[in-house]
């Protein structure tokens, strides 16, 4: 079946209305995308510009577009049926890319699983979701117990035309269905193991269009002879995965990946080497790229756009990435955001990151801010309603949105008088380190396992590089070394959240008046600790 061609008349445009969404009313674009096929549709406009780019491999749009449709076509004959779960585990690659899109062109929801999980968390995932498939790249295979069913990772942008996808979509159709689940992405709560996020084409769709509206890129078709080319290094697996994906086929980008695990070198080789003009990161791998001795030896003047969030963003990241770069004309961005959003919520940059530095930025098109108080705290906590949000969590009732459409996130923070968004602290108990979400509760969960430990209590630590580390203290019931606890920690957590602090004790944790572990004293003698002493282990 042949590739539907985009129409030349302009698709979704800029025009906000208030429309109910599950009887709540929500600012929503008046003229929008309602599946994610749509967007992929689109590709066909940038022919064999090139779109994915790792090492000497490079895939075009229609490479792309020709790849999901064989591949949708073989995961049909596989058995494949539409809405069925699809576990999509790997490290960023154009295969990752491919599979996403495939997934997607066969009516499957794709199950973004972290490729850093341990056994015990992907277990947790398989017999969560029940995926009719799973497809796993060579690093990651041996972790897939063999009784799943699988299907090949290898996606071929060279595939037959007569395999094309049995799907036709048109791109300006008011299609059924936005509010079906596209896809599922996992995001560490406050406590026990990862949850599955829900997020409908309608929230994919809406956070798009908003990112496309504030850089002026609307309405669709935007001009095909303008395209960036767009360094990525987060993993694919987190929100800002599809998020990069449907962007960069809506208005042509080509994305550059690193070869493997981040390294700074390598990233300013790709900078200078493929012309780079985004990037965007998490504030410890721009430290990194500052500090490597490469940088002035390499041109970067082609870098017009950095974005970056996930941890806090002081004024001094901001002066350094404006002194090392000054031929760059750079524009810095911030956001604030959470997987249950869909990823941003707000953004600063410009004369914003420049005379307010520290700021989270104004809400985006579409998005309504509220401070709710929250007693014994100065600022309240920040509630977030938006077309962009979740669903729900997969398999659990709760939900953090409210009767009213408020997503209330657990982070304080409070509004200036230009509606921007200071964000000074989380009332959630939660470690960000180097951008990824830990659980102290899960942490500690595993530690309960260990039969040397009695008890035991994690807390983030301030870390330059990092952000935050973890900290754990333990109580022993008999002898052991940080080394033994982290070796027998490893199958059971992510290699991310496992423990890089330790303190090994006797006599047991502190307890407030409740009863209950008293987590603000051992945070002040966690930092305490961290200023006298080096760490006992480390992954």
């Amino acid at each position: 079946m042949p590739m539907t061609q985009p129409a030349a008349a302009p698709l979704w445009n800029d025009r906000i209305v208030v429309e109910p969404l599950s009887g709540v009313p929500f600012r929503r674009y008046a003229q929008r995308p309602h599946r994610c096929e749509q967007v992929l549709a689109l590709a066909t406009r940038w022919g064999e510009r090139a779109h994915l780019i790792q090492g000497e491999r490079v895939v075009s749009f229609a490479g792309l577009r020709r790849a999901a449709a064989a591949k949708a076509h073989t995961l049909h004959e596989l058995g494949l049926r539409r809405g069925d779960h699809v576990l999509l585990m790997g490290w960023n690659s154009p295969d990752w890319v491919m599979n996403f899109w495939a997934c997607v062109e066969a009516g499957a929801v794709p199950v973004l699983a972290n490729a850093w999980w341990s056994d015990s968390e992907i277990n947790h995932a398989l017999d969560l979701l029940r995926p009719a498939l799973v497809l796993a790249d060579a690093r990651t295979r041996d972790k897939i117990p063999p009784h799943w069913p699988a299907a090949p990772w290898a996606a071929d942008e060279n595939a037959a035309a007569e395999s094309e996808s049995p799907l036709d979509v048109d791109v300006n159709a008011s299609l059924p269905g936005e509010e079906d689940t596209a896809v599922l992405v996992f995001t560490s709560g406050t406590e026990g193991l990862p949850k599955a996020v829900a997020l409908p084409h309608r929230a994919l769709l809406s956070g798009l269009q908003m990112m496309l509206h504030i850089t002026r890129q609307l309405p669709l078709p935007f001009d095909a002879k303008r395209s960036e080319v767009a360094l990525h290094t987060g993993p694919l697996f987190h929100v800002g995965g599809p998020q990069v994906m449907l962007r960069s086929l809506a208005v042509g980008n080509t994305l550059v990946f690193p070869s493997g695990r981040f390294d700074p070198q390598e990233a300013l080789q790709l900078i200078e080497r493929h012309h780079v003009t985004r990037w965007t990161a998490v504030p410890t791998m721009i430290n990194r790229v500052l500090d490597h001795p490469d940088l002035q030896r390499r041109d970067l003047r082609s870098l017009r756009a950095i974005g970056t969030g996930g941890t806090p963003v002081g004024a001094a990241l901001l002066q350094r990435l404006r002194s090392a770069l000054p031929e760059a004309q750079l524009s810095v961005a911030i956001g604030y955001g959470l997987t249950e959003n869909t990823g941003p919520a707000t953004t600063a940059s410009g004369a914003d990151t420049l005379q307010h530095p520290g700021t989270c930025g104004r809400p985006l098109p579409c998005v309504e801010l509220r401070i709710a108080e929250r007693p014994g705290h100065d600022d309240g906590e920040v509630l977030v309603r938006s077309p962009s949000q979740m669903s729900g969590y997969y398999g659990v009732a709760e939900s953090p949105i409210d009767a009213e459409g408020w997503l209330h996130t657990g982070d304080l923070g409070h509004l200036d008088a230009g509606g921007r968004l200071w964000i000074t602290g989380r009332s959630k108990d939660l470690i960000i380190r180097g951008g990824e979400n830990i659980a102290p509760a899960a942490v500690e969960m595993a530690l309960a396992t260990l039969p040397q430990v009695a008890d035991a209590a994690v807390v983030g630590v301030p870390h330059a590089e990092l952000g935050e580390e973890v900290f754990a203290f333990v109580v022993l019931r008999t002898a052991a070394t940080a080394e033994q606890l982290q070796a027998a920690l490893r199958p059971l957590l992510a290699s991310f959240a496992l423990p890089s602090r330790w303190h090994l004790q006797q006599e047991p944790l502190p307890a407030n008046q409740t009863g209950k572990t008293d987590k603000r004293e051992l945070k002040t003698r966690a930092r305490s600790l961290v200023q006298a002493t080096q760490p006992t282990a480390g992954r």
